[in-house]
């Protein structure tokens, strides 16, 4: 049974079982990308969230404290701030998976018929496998009965097998009868198609296999924090260990004799039972060693910075409206860690918009030098077209002097403009009088026809023996005698025509390094200047071909015609034998001349991943374009350059000669038995192994093809991959497949300890970033799905510079801050209850009144450590871009790491060490001025608390180094708002109404105005910032790294009110000729002859089937 399915135009085809087809688009509909359901959320989501160690701990303390013999506090104080945890968290994952949820009926289909001829269907797989490119599939079948059987699903893009059974006939079915779930039909009407089955759907189309699994992505950090809230539990279990060992004892000498004064509960029978519950007390009130607060915070922290990155102007792209957008808010201290940015090519570093810039005719250069252009853009105009009525209005060229030579009748003009118009596979549409559309293969051809057009050689139409043109307004009919159809091998192509005066005419285009060597003895010197202009293009980065041509014999024509049709008739050898035969005919060519196509970079990129590559972040390209077009982006955009010490090119058809390329390049001892991956390989050691930085001897570029990665990615040959191109500038891997790109990505994560983030445009990038650290999606020209699978969007890669240099460098540095000020602060506040139970005999009682305790993390020290977290800077943005130096802590993980934690813990400690000692000796046996006690419990707490809201107060001014307004609103108007409370809640309304919850009468008044009190204060805060003042003076004397040494700069600078440094762009020359960078494919030239591209009456009656 199977389902027709009709695009674009709805009433064609009546749905004859409506029934049937509301079933099946509520079944495609369902069949969605997306990582929830309604079924498996709140599971799924627990199940993720309890992967967090701290979550899982607060679970655990909340069925302890259900316990009454150990519970010394109540349940709900721990079960109220769980669920606020939990429910906020699921809320921000619910609507971040509502965000990148594809819905649709999206499968693949088989067409069977379409409006154009021989039921061929233009197709735009630009989102597929790389650059936008129009292919044809064909079944041209017409029927309302029959069977497929088909393969099953898999993620192979070029290949699919079936057979279809129609009227006891058999049919063939391959990849190109299939239209792909990702593309797009272009310049055609409307075509019919089968659902083939209902496993081809969803995620089981092909994109969707080679997209990868959505996984929900957790920070470096988040697992960092998992490790130490391990480490934290530990401790805790020592600390609870010890003072249940403590009281144990104090019970066994002590408390066993004092029992009629403190008697024990019925159900401690002896000192050994009663240390068991003590220990489970003690683990109850120590529980803020890892409040529950943190992760809430991390959260809102998370939250604002991603605020930050949609309301940035300088990230918004006008021309299309559209703002940067956080998709997530889970990643952000993450973009200020980036190692490694895996790229797509097509429509992310360029616009995939092809220009027609400069040629060379004859010896003589056409089309403004750049500079010449840039001083004179004020005064120059743009060549008028306005005398050609078919000239394309788009099209712009600033140097009149070519005009004025086509106008006089120049014959190498003319013959090089009309090789450009009929040496193409280019095909035209003109619906309306005067309007042509072009079809090209690639936007290079597109535009170099576009040039002919509108310099008076305007390509018509063509049939499958015929060329239309238009030459200066008088129409001209070629005959299409043959097509030497282009090749990666022979980067050229040519036709063969029959003018209208009866000449015999070939017409050549390809690299100017092959062309070159196929020119007739006399073009030696015309060879030369041309030479001398490909390398002025060069130097711009202009995309190069060579345009020749030959007139030919009749009757040699004759003759080679014979073997050419010898040769296509072959069974054996048959590309073989045809290259031979066209080189036979390609060879004594003319040279014409040469142009330049400039394929136009997004504004920015260049300087972009300089500046990234200044930050020493790593820029592959991984893109299923061609690899000389690959190569040509990567020397605009500055990855690859001339300085560079050599060019790696991986290109083998077997697993061994890849591994020979990938060893002996930059490390000669990786053949030796002490190197640290062939000891990896022979021992295979359990433990994760993690591929060391190394050093090359030199400055290198890696360039790699799909079909030579595929042997790269497998066994052992991964390690050699990775650590080969670990050691380039630049890695450019060409003609990937989606899943390919997935496992570069894969491959660099599992061996290398560094944050990854990929970037792209189209479907085709999904699997990259999905498989990602951090996925970025660019909102181009290329669909949605990217953008609908990224953690982060925009619409110019240049944005790019500021999501990680601006916006992850600040989140990085402020959660790295926030974590480090908040496990100080709770270090200090929890094990003051640890010296505590030294001197209250381990009855695990609390050193703080209870409002204390709840308040502490909720209101007095939340919101300075929120502001810190929301508004610091170190520097502000234009110091960021100006030293993309200050990006290398984040890549190293040096301000938060298990190194600084341990210095929180000790921090701690000593902190918690002076907050009780001080006040316990100073206030022992203390009398005031009128002979009363000081020494009490209550005076005693209140002098503790209020040290210790005063010492993390000023610590945190001692960490904060941008300061606003709200900054200071926040600091010091917490520690205002701390004295507000405490008269409040020690009030003597409020402990008169309520004594059993407020029980420190008249404490506030009475102990806030003794001179003891403050000075005490004061000591303390003295005692526990001086040695950070010392450590954060001294560290950067004695031990200084690259970055304190940037920082000097940037202060002196700011102290002198001198300016940033300006950067000047400098534009380096380029050695090297872009050549024949189509993206161009094999076969087309066939197509165009078989005469199956051309419409007729008789088809276009017949390709209505179901239409009554």
């Amino acid at each position: 049974e199977w389902f027709c399915f009709q695009e674009k135009v709805s009433d064609v085809f009546p749905r004859q079982n409506p029934a049937r087809f509301f079933i099946l688009e509520q079944y495609l509909y369902s069949r969605t990308t997306s990582r929830y359901s309604v079924l498996n959320f709140l599971p799924l989501n627990l199940f993720e969230q309890f992967q967090r160690l701290a979550n899982a701990y607060f679970l655990i303390l909340l069925f302890l404290q259900l316990i009454p013999q150990i519970s010394s506090l109540a349940w709900y104080t721990t079960v109220i701030p769980l669920m606020v945890v939990l429910s906020i968290t699921a809320v921000k994952d619910a609507i971040d998976d509502m965000v990148k949820w594809l819905p649709g009926p999206l499968a693949d289909m088989l067409l069977l018929s379409s409006s154009e001829p021989c039921g061929l269907t233009y197709i735009e797989t630009a989102e597929l496998d790389g650059p936008k490119i129009t292919e044809p599939g064909l079944l041209p079948l017409h029927f309302s009965s029959g069977k497929v059987r088909c393969e099953s699903p898999n993620n192979k893009l070029d290949k699919f097998t079936g057979i279809l059974t129609y009227k006891g006939k058999n049919y063939i079915l391959d990849h190109d009868k299939l239209l792909l779930r990702g593309c797009i039909i272009r310049n055609t009407d409307w075509c019919y198609g089968l659902l083939v089955s209902l496993f081809h759907l969803g995620p089981d189309t092909k994109l969707m296999q080679n997209c990868g699994k959505s996984t929900f992505k957790r920070t470096h950090m988040d697992h960092l924090l998992n490790i130490l809230v391990l480490w934290i539990f530990l401790f805790l279990g020592s600390m609870c260990f010890i003072l249940a060992i403590g009281h144990g004892i104090w019970e066994n000498k002590k408390g066993y004799y004092f029992q009629d004064f403190l008697p024990w509960k019925e159900y401690v029978s002896s000192s050994v039972v009663s240390a068991v519950l003590i220990f489970w007390s003690y683990f109850i009130i120590l529980n803020t060693m890892v409040p529950i607060s943190l992760y809430v915070s991390v959260e809102i922290i998370r939250l604002g910075n991603s605020y930050y990155i949609n309301w940035d102007r300088k990230m918004f792209y006008a021309p299309k409206n559209t703002p940067a957008q956080a998709r997530t808010t889970t990643l952000n201290e993450e973009l200020g860690q980036v190692k490694y940015v895996f790229s797509d090519k097509t429509g992310t570093l360029t616009q995939n918009i092809m220009v027609f810039n400069k040629c060379s005719i004859n010896g003589i250069f056409y089309g403004m030098h750049t500079f010449v252009l840039a001083c004179m853009f004020q005064e120059t105009e743009k060549v008028d077209f306005s005398y050609n009525k078919l000239a394309d209005p788009k099209f712009s060229f600033y140097d009149k002097t070519l005009v004025e030579a086509v106008k006089k009748g120049d014959r190498w003009v003319h013959l090089f403009f009309l090789s450009l118009s009929l040496c193409h596979t280019v095909m035209s549409e003109e619906k309306v009088e005067g309007k042509l559309i072009y079809q090209a293969q690639s936007p290079d051809e597109g535009a170099l026809v576009t040039a002919a057009r509108n310099f008076g050689f305007v390509f018509r139409s063509r049939t499958s023996e015929t060329i239309t043109v238009i030459e200066r307004g008088e129409t001209k009919v070629y005959q299409l005698l043959a097509i030497l159809d282009f090749n990666n091998v022979r980067k050229r192509m040519s036709v063969i025509v029959r003018t209208p005066e009866d000449r015999v005419m070939l017409f050549c285009k390809g690299a100017d390094t092959i062309l070159s060597q196929l020119l007739h003895p006399s073009c030696r010197s015309l060879r030369d200047v041309t030479m001398e202009h490909l390398d002025d293009f060069a130097i711009e980065g202009l995309r190069t071909l060579m345009v020749a041509y030959r007139e030919l014999d009749n009757a040699f024509f004759q003759a080679w015609r014979k073997k050419h049709s010898e040769a296509c008739l072959s069974l054996e050898n048959r590309e073989d034998k045809m290259s031979d035969v066209y080189e036979e005919m390609e060879k004594d060519l003319m040279l014409l001349g040469a142009t330049a196509i400039e394929d136009k970079l997004q504004d920015g990129v260049p300087e972009t991943i300089t500046t990234l590559n200044k930050a020493k972040i790593k820029m592959w390209v991984l893109t299923g374009d061609k690899q000389e077009t690959a190569v040509n982006i990567a020397y605009a955009c500055n990855i690859f350059g001339d300085e560079m010490d050599g060019m790696f090119i991986v290109e083998g058809k077997n697993d061994e000669t890849v591994r020979q390329e990938l060893r002996n390049k930059m490390k000669p001892e990786s053949l030796l038995e002490s190197d640290p991956i062939n000891t990896y390989l022979t021992t295979k050691p359990q433990m994760p192994f993690r591929v060391p930085e190394e050093v090359p001897n030199g400055n290198y570029g890696l360039i790699i093809n799909g079909y030579s990665l595929a042997y790269a990615l497998e066994g052992n040959l991964e390690l050699e991959l990775l650590r080969t191109a670990c050691m380039c500038k630049g890695v450019i891997c060409c003609r990937m497949t989606p899943l390919q790109k997935a496992q570069v990505v894969e491959l660099v994560k599992r061996y290398k300890k560094v944050v990854t983030l990929a970037i792209g445009d189209g479907a085709n990038d999904v699997s990259m970033i999905k498989a990602a650290h951090i996925g970025v999606g660019i909102s181009g020209q290329e669909g949605m799905q990217a953008m609908l699978n990224s953690d982060y969007t925009f619409s110019q890669f240049h944005c790019l510079r500021r999501l990680l240099l601006v916006h992850g460098r600040w989140s990085y540095n402020r959660m790295c801050k926030f974590l480090s000020y908040f496990f100080y602060k709770n270090f200090a506040f929890t094990l003051v209850h640890f010296w505590y139970a030294f001197f209250s005999g381990f009855s695990a009682q609390t050193v703080y009144d209870t409002w204390f305790i709840t308040f502490y993390n909720l209101v007095y020290t939340s919101l300075p450590v929120l502001g810190l977290s929301l508004f610091d800077q170190d520097v502000n943005e234009t110091w960021s871009l100006c030293f993309p130096e200050l990006y290398d802590p984040g890549q190293h993980n040096l301000y938060f790491n298990k190194k600084e934690f341990v210095k929180c813990l000790v921090h701690g400690i000593y902190s918690s060490l002076v907050l009780f000692f001080i006040p316990m000796g100073t206030i022992h046996n203390s009398v005031r001025s009128d002979g009363k006690e000081i020494s009490d419990y209550q005076s005693f707490s209140l002098i503790v608390q209020t040290a210790l809201l005063c010492v993390v107060t000023m610590q945190i001014a001692l960490d904060t180094t941008y300061w606003t307004m709200i900054s200071h609103i926040f600091t010091w108007g917490s520690l205002g708002f701390y004295f507000c409370i405490l008269f409040f809640l020690y009030s003597d309304g409020l402990c008169l109404m309520f004594p059993d919850v407020f029980q420190f009468l008249g404490v506030a008044r009475n102990t806030l105005n003794l001179p003891q009190m403050w000075l005490i204060i004061v000591l303390i805060v003295v005692l526990c910032t001086l040695p950070m003042i010392g450590y954060q003076f001294l560290k950067p004397l004695f031990w200084p790294v690259d970055v304190d040494k940037i920082m000097d700069r940037i202060h002196l600078c700011t102290r002198r009110s001198l300016p940033p440094p300006t950067r000047t762009k400098l534009k380096h020359a380029s050695s090297r000729r872009s050549a024949y960078a189509f993206s161009h494919k094999q076969g087309f030239g066939a197509l165009i002859t078989s005469g199956k591209t051309m419409k007729d009456k008789l088809f276009m009656r017949n390709s209505f089937p179901f239409k009554k």
